[in-house]
């Protein structure tokens, strides 16, 4: 028996742990060589009696030493032992487990290493709740950073929700709390409880690793392995690798899950990840797109935010259903030859409790200063770029997103407001960088260290930036002196674009530069043209709603604005509803509007969309040279009086090439003469007021022939009938 002395140590550890303050739990937990024997230690408060039984055969009584401390010793063992804990409760329940203090770390110095330099690329694999066989026993492997707290416990389904009972250990200096509970199965419930330093009551925090969650409102995390889906996409994954995206037709259909369809007959609920694989695949691979792009699909706590505040950056919403029910929607979507993005936000998060905000009871992946750590837009936290492992959890959220899910591509939101340390901050509100300047250089580096990442392991998958300031060299490589974006949302050429068809014709002379402004700029970066979920909410109606005019006029605006933007440099994205010219503004409480596809003009509007995206997957001159200026001439760019514009796509491919002509004013002009490339026969591929789309019929019959007459710097010219409102393709041939 120990003296006094030497026994005031391990009372100190136990007041310690009776307190979930102690460190290293495992110190005093579990077995360990003592004297002449070994000793084994078990916390169990309100237990009873507890017996070990080993697994060379007996049972051997436990002494209660104070405060659900229990402790047995086993003279004339020379080494430890697996060993089950036989617990007794009062109305004679009883538990028999294994001690998880009695197992070993699961995460070696390599893994903490790595995390604390922010280099762990596949940091998902050992941070979180892992279902592994540790020393030969079944169970769950949890971590968590957490490098200020006091203790930190895991809670679940498994333990009452006590934090008494699983206390974790912490690893050294890397922030890092481990412990293997075993016997702990997929689907099971749980979160940390964090016991922050300054004292205070303890944080109930959800894992910011957590592959899965519950459905909202519930916030608890949830057990759940990655291996079970068998995906069928190798062929997708291989052609995607191959050749450079800017030269690939991207035209992206822009969804929200939650109200692209709705049952009706089932209390109006959304269609679940596998309902949308087929509805969704079926609908957009008849319309033609090249890709779906989903608004964000993380968990999120607050539903009205779209998924733009994500709380859990590792796990599907439930919403939906199963995380394996993504994967068989994004794997459907392969097989039928259509490609996914999805919207990733790593510029702010939500300040909910149970969420990332002040996660171990200090700002550990926001900025402690509100003057870099709030975002005054949307009350969110901001995220403090400049700590490894912040960087880190997102840069692994991101190829976990790519590698686990098989996406094809990330579009960054508010790229803007991580840019710029005085971003939607009044003066005394920011606080400038080392050289008092207002660029976020942390950010900037996060950025490239991300786009740097993703190219280097994935080619072919892309990360898309919605930014919205002149900043330079957006979608450059970074060796190049870019951020190393692919492509950059043209956000410029939506605003000037979407004023000029707002505005009635009459007014149009005065504003025939909103079309043409774009092209000084428009070979600047890898440009999207996007009319996305943004241009539709908050009161600016729908596409449809903003176009002048009666309904027949607004729908022959809609159908010139949407021919001129596939005609146009820059790949394509389009909302939802947004192909059959849905008059309401989106809503995400409800469906689109299907029943107007029963009306001939909205289904023209449908029909035009599928045509446009045909032959713009067929044309390389559409798509192959968006990005160089070899790719575009003008032809007619200063006739405002007239409201007419004309220009030329030309592919990298020498001659081919499509010259498209817009008429916006709501008169029809005949024997209007446009220069054209070749003398010959140029077929006219889309007339936007054709009839089949709802439009008066007006043109030039399918076909033209070009005369030897020199117009507009071109070696040949047609006397054209160019129809009210309308946009006319033309190609050699």
């Amino acid at each position: 028996m120990k003296k006094p002395a030497e026994r005031q140590p391990i009372d100190t550890e136990i007041q310690q742990l009776l307190e979930l303050r102690h460190s290293e739990p495992h110190h005093l937990l579990g077995i360990h060589p003592d004297g002449d024997g070994v000793v084994v230690r078990a916390y169990r408060p309100d237990a009873t009696a507890i017996h070990v039984v080993p697994d060379f055969g007996g049972r051997v009584p436990m002494t209660h030493r104070k405060g659900g401390i229990f402790e047995a010793r086993l003279n004339g063992r020379d080494q430890v032992f697996n060993y089950l804990l036989e617990v007794e409760y009062p109305g004679n329940k009883t538990f028999t487990l294994r001690d998880p203090y009695s197992f070993l770390p699961t995460l070696g110095e390599l893994d903490l290493y790595y995390a604390g330099q922010g280099r762990h690329e596949r940091l998902w694999e050992r941070m979180g709740a892992h279902l592994i066989h540790h020393n030969g026993v079944a169970g769950v492997s949890f971590a968590a950073w957490a490098p200020t707290a006091a203790g930190v416990s895991v809670v679940g389904d498994f333990n009452g929700w006590d934090g008494r009972l699983h206390p974790m250990r912490r690893m050294g200096a890397s922030g890092i709390w481990e412990l293997f509970i075993p016997e702990v199965g997929e689907g099971t419930r749980y979160k940390f409880e964090i016991r922050p330093n300054h004292g205070g009551a303890p944080l109930l925090k959800a894992d910011p690793f957590a592959f899965r969650t519950e459905v909202p409102p519930a916030t608890a995390s949830v057990v759940h392995a990655l291996n079970h889906f068998s995906w069928t996409d190798t062929q997708w994954l291989s052609t995607r690798s191959q050749g450079e995206p800017t030269h690939k037709p991207w035209s992206v259909y822009e969804v929200h899950i939650g109200s692209w369809r709705r049952i009706v007959q089932d209390g109006d609920r959304p269609l679940t990840y596998r309902e949308l694989a087929h509805e969704l695949g079926d609908y957009v691979k008849r319309m033609g797109f090249t890709h779906v792009e989903l608004l964000p699909v993380s968990e999120h706590p607050y539903g009205p935010s779209w998924g733009y505040q994500v709380g859990n950056y590792y796990a599907p919403t439930a919403r939906y259903g199963h995380p394996d029910d993504l994967r068989y929607l994004i794997n459907h979507l392969h097989e039928q030859g259509i490609g996914i993005l999805i919207d990733w936000v790593p510029g702010h998060f939500p300040r909910d409790a149970h969420a990332l905000g002040n996660f171990d009871g200090t700002a550990l992946y926001e900025h402690a200063d509100p003057r870099q750590g709030s975002q005054p837009d949307w009350g969110t936290l901001v995220f403090n770029f400049g700590r490894n492992e912040v960087r880190n959890f997102l840069i692994a959220n991101a190829l976990f997103w790519i590698e686990e899910y098989h996406v094809d591509g990330l579009r960054v939101d508010a790229v803007a407001s991580m840019l710029y340390l005085d971003y939607s901050r009044k003066h005394g509100e920011w606080v400038p960088n080392r050289w008092g300047g207002r660029e976020n250089e942390e950010a900037i580096t996060f950025l490239r260290e991300l786009n740097d990442s993703v190219r280097s392991k994935h080619p072919g998958v892309v990360v898309i930036a919605e930014e919205s300031t002149a900043w330079p060299k957006v979608s450059q490589p970074t060796t190049e002196g870019g951020l190393g974006f692919h492509f950059k949302w043209n956000m410029g050429w939506m605003h000037d674009t979407l004023l000029y068809f707002s505005k009635d014709p009459i007014y149009r002379q005065h504003h025939h530069n909103n079309l043409t402004f774009g092209l000084l700029y428009a070979f600047s970066e890898n440009f999207m043209l996007p009319l996305s979920h943004d241009e539709v909410v908050h009161g600016k109606g729908s596409l449809y709603g903003r176009m002048p005019g009666d309904a027949w006029q607004k729908q022959a605006n809609l159908r010139a604005l949407l021919a001129w933007m596939w005609a146009h440099p820059g790949k394509k994205l389009l909302f939802m509803g947004g192909e059959f010219g849905q008059p309401s503004e989106w809503s995400s409480d409800r469906s689109l509007d299907w029943h107007l596809l029963e009306d001939p003009g909205h289904r023209g509007i449908q029909s035009l969309v599928m045509d446009l995206n045909r032959l713009y997957r067929d044309i390389p001159a559409l798509y192959d040279a968006d990005s160089e200026p070899r790719g575009f001439q003008w032809v007619q760019p200063d006739a405002a009086a007239s409201n007419v514009f004309s220009f030329i796509r030309r592919s990298r491919t020498p001659g081919r090439h499509v010259v498209c002509v817009a008429n916006l004013s709501p008169v029809p002009r005949e024997n209007y003469r446009v220069g054209f490339p070749l003398q010959g026969s140029y077929q006219e591929l889309v007339n936007t007021d054709a009839r089949e789309y709802g439009g008066s019929g007006i043109g030039n019959g399918g076909q033209i022939h070009t005369e030897d007459q020199p117009w507009d710097g071109q070696a040949a010219s047609a006397l054209l009938t160019l129809p009210p409102l309308s946009v006319v393709w033309f190609s050699p041939g």
